[in-house]
């Protein structure tokens, strides 16, 4: 008789996996995830993806969408109706209390190799921080963040030029494969605990941590890779930069000094450092080619890029 899980997921990281477990000989009960929202200019109200995968593939699949599972009995009632033997949690959005952690074993699918970025954007981090390897854990969640005993862990090298995008659909095939093998071993594996020694956190990601300066041509190229999908990266005068290469770390020169005009972008200074900048967005502006912006701003070879 196959083993019945709960999925707990909300962005295009979890469908991998909740596709991965149906694939697989496990019954999905029901998903949870969060409750449309209204996205894009339009704000035109939008199911999250792992509910769009089910409406699309026209899934039997009962679907909830609590505001919140704290001091929720309905939600509770719904999950305990459903008698899973597993709660697989991946992304999902919202801490699980007690009385739910409670209910059968809740195995949460992070993208860090814990106890490193516990917190809500470990695969940004890893790209901040220039890490060679990015992996996920498995783990038995508890009521601390991300602070449970680790199951299982998977990892690769992250290519030099990796984007966030690229590493979030890396990581959830990734967890895709961790989560089966996870539960195929369960009753054979001996959780370990995380070292607390060890342990580092990463926030929720705010719009304003996208603004830069051209310091270092390395941490700028980093803050891209990592916020390229959201909220991308800009100067403070809301001049969006896109399409960005690293050149080299070790000139010193002037901040944003344009030394190089090619055919379809400009290489621009940092104070240690240069950059390859291929396209560029004003404000309430469309993007466009780097060399179509300087040439409507009148900008030319040593001028500031501001």
């Amino acid at each position: 008789m196959s083993k019945k899980i709960l999925f707990m997921g909300t962005p295009d990281y979890a469908t991998k996996i909740f596709e991965e477990i149906l694939n697989n000989s496990y019954e999905i009960v029901g998903l949870f995830t969060q409750p449309d929202k209204p996205i894009g200019r339009k704000q035109l109200i939008t199911p999250p993806h792992t509910k769009q995968f089910c409406l699309d593939n026209n899934l039997n699949i009962p679907i909830f969408q609590p505001e919140k599972l704290k001091n929720n009995d309905e939600a509770k009632k719904q999950i305990e109706d459903l008698n899973p033997d597993f709660i697989i949690v991946a992304a999902y959005g919202q801490i699980l209390p007690k009385e739910i952690l409670d209910i059968a074993p809740c195995i949460n699918l992070h993208a860090s190799l814990l106890p490193n970025y516990r917190g809500a954007s470990p695969i940004q981090e890893s790209l901040l921080n220039a890490d060679t390897y990015a992996g996920v854990t498995s783990m038995l969640m508890e009521e601390g963040l991300d602070s449970g005993d680790i199951l299982g862990l998977k990892y690769f090298k992250i290519p030099f030029e990796m984007e966030v995008a690229e590493l979030f659909s890396e990581l959830s095939s990734i967890a895709a494969k961790l989560t089966i093998e996870t539960l195929d071993n369960f009753e054979k594996i001996n959780p370990k605990k995380q070292n607390e020694a060890e342990v580092s956190f990463c926030k929720k990601i705010k719009k304003e941590y996208g603004e830069i300066i051209f310091d270092d041509a390395k941490k700028v190229y980093q803050k891209y890779k990592a916020y390229s999908y959201w909220p991308g990266i800009y100067l403070k005068s809301g001049l969006k930069l896109k399409d960005i290469s690293f050149v080299e770390s070790n000139s010193i020169n002037n901040e944003g000094e344009i030394l190089l005009i090619e055919d379809s972008s400009i290489i621009v200074a940092c104070k240690k450092g240069s950059i390859k900048i291929g396209r560029l967005q004003a404000p309430s502006k469309k993007e466009v080619s780097a060399i179509d912006y300087i040439r409507g701003q009148r900008i030319t070879l040593g001028n500031v890029l501001i």
